[in-house]
């Protein structure tokens, strides 16, 4: 295995649909896009791998075809992980700094975190992220950073992360298979909003609906901090599966026609409209109305959407997403969904949620088939790896800065 290239940073979005590889150089001044690989994913289902070797090889072909572009042999990265097996848990924890109030250190934060992450947890289950919301010091609650600080107590909020062992081993193993050492293994709606929220809207409050192939990621951000995650079991595929039933036509003929001319509100396709559907085994096509198509997608948009404002109203928040809901990734582009979203997702006496499109933020040199909502997770997995790659940076130079002071004020 060959040794970690600071210069360069290589994300994996392994998900129902597509595999995809992104490769960028980075440098002081940020990162750049170097080269990228798509294929059709194989052997994966609702986020999922449920066959290993067909999962590997789809893996595979993407690294190839990223490696062709980019020039350089592509070993390890960091990969994004979601699926019905993700769960999102509140907890809170503390401790005690004396009897006399002193500076909060490093040490201590860690330390309270720590306790919050003491969760009794299933043994199949593992934390994937401990994300702080807000820590109190004594009776002040609101602040981000005690480091530094006076205080007697030390608590702290945050938000777990918890994934499916077996689910995310093999998601690893897949990546091995094909030859790759994973580095980094993330939610994928954690990384997505990296690339596709605003700053104000993470203060104001937030809800980010990722709807892929097989099921919808969910995160809701409210003061800048994450509050809720969740997945629905409800995605792209399963608009194609009630098309091919309905029409009935065979599931490679369902997505064209979904692409073509799906839309979720019946009352928006005018009614002389006809689509041509090619029919399962030798039987020939026909003609129908593409409002038949309308009623068949139309129930599953609602439904949805309706699971999606039935788990935010059961986590309670529901309430705190001022700036609306962002959907993104490759389901959210049939027309009149945002209509759908907009009608059903309302607050009492405050209306409903604003809606708008999720496109991720532009990465320098990166080619414009790249810059569309299926690809928001893989890009905003380059955003956040970049991040928290500067992050660990920062504080290891913050560590080595204290040593090399520790060592200077000693007397030999």
């Amino acid at each position: 295995m060959g040794k970690v290239n600071e210069n360069v940073l290589t994300v994996f979005d392994v998900g129902s649909a597509k595999t995809c590889v992104l490769v960028l150089d980075v440098s002081d001044g940020g990162f750049q896009y170097r080269g990228h690989g798509v294929r059709e994913s194989r052997g994966t289902r609702k986020g999922q791998i449920v066959d290993l070797e067909k999962a590997s090889a789809s893996i595979q072909k993407a690294v190839d075809d990223a490696e062709s572009i980019a020039q350089i042999p592509i070993e390890r990265g960091i990969v994004g992980v979601a699926g019905p097996h993700i769960r999102g848990i509140n907890s809170q924890g503390g401790i005690a700094l004396g009897q006399r109030a002193r500076e909060v250190t490093r040490e201590d934060v860690k330390a309270a975190v720590e306790r919050a992450r003491s969760i009794p947890l299933p043994g199949d289950r593992e934390v994937l992220h401990l994300l702080p919301q807000e820590f109190m010091i004594d009776e002040q609650s609101g602040v981000h950073d005690p480091a530094g600080m006076m205080a007697r107590s030390l608590e702290v909020r945050v938000h777990v992360v918890t994934a499916a062992q077996t689910s995310t081993q093999n998601v690893v193993t897949a990546m091995n298979r094909a030859g790759i050492h994973v580095d980094d293994v993330i939610f994928e709606p954690l990384a997505c909003a990296d690339s596709v929220l605003r700053s104000d809207e993470r203060e104001v409050g937030v809800c980010l609906a990722d709807i892929g192939a097989g099921s919808t990621d969910v995160i809701v951000y409210y003061e800048g901090a994450v509050v809720h995650t969740a997945v629905i079991p409800v995605g792209g595929d399963h608009f194609t599966n009630d098309i091919a039933i309905g029409l009935p036509t065979p599931l490679s003929e369902a997505e064209k026609i979904k692409k073509q001319f799906g839309c979720a509100v019946v009352t928006r396709i005018p009614e002389p409209n006809e689509v041509e559907v090619s029919s399962v085994g030798d039987r020939p096509s026909k003609l129908i109305a593409q409002r038949f198509l309308g009623e068949i997608l139309e129930p599953r948009a609602r439904e949805l959407f309706e699971m999606l404002r039935d788990n935010l109203r059961q986590a309670g928040v529901l309430e705190l997403c001022g700036a609306g809901l962002v959907m993104t990734g490759g389901g959210s582009r049939m027309p009149a969904l945002m209509e759908i979203a907009e009608d059903i997702l309302r607050r009492p006496g405050r209306g409903s949620l604003p809606a708008r499109l999720g496109y991720p933020a532009p990465i320098a040199n990166m080619p414009s088939e790249l810059a569309e909502l299926e690809f928001a997770t893989t890009i905003g997995l380059a955003y956040y790896g970049h991040r928290t790659r500067l992050q660990r940076h920062q504080q290891d130079a913050g560590l080595a800065s204290r040593l090399k002071s520790l060592f200077a004020r000693r007397e030999f």
